[in-house]
């Protein structure tokens, strides 16, 4: 049963391990010019889909960033379940904010628009 809260907020932000290699492309590296090659490269999204859901769409070529498509291996939970769920809006700034601070801690982040 849901809360309130869950059917009033069912917007989530997400994030999505990707391979390495996603690295080499040079969109990649120009949008992460402070990165730490020791930290794993993510995507970061959002959605109002179910996670898992969302994370199939994108593996299955529908509606799918190419990074995802391409190169993701899985969520990564620690990351964004705290947050979730939440307003459209709020989700929109959140996923912002979210690669953000994640690109400011070396990671290399794609998405995050």
């Amino acid at each position: 049963m849901q809360t309130p809260k869950e059917r009033k907020f069912h917007h989530s932000v997400y994030v999505v391990l990707l391979k390495n290699a996603v690295a080499k492309h040079p969109s990649i590296l120009r949008a992460n010019p402070k990165r730490d090659p020791l930290k794993p490269c993510v995507y970061v999204g959002m959605t109002g889909l179910p996670i898992d859901h969302r994370f199939e769409n994108h593996k299955n070529g529908y509606k799918s960033a190419w990074v995802v498509r391409k190169y993701g291996l899985r969520l990564m939970p620690q990351f964004y379940e705290h947050l979730n769920p939440m307003p459209y809006d709020a989700a929109a700034q959140m996923e912002k904010e979210l690669a953000e601070d994640m690109r400011a801690e070396g990671y290399t982040v794609a998405g995050g628009k």
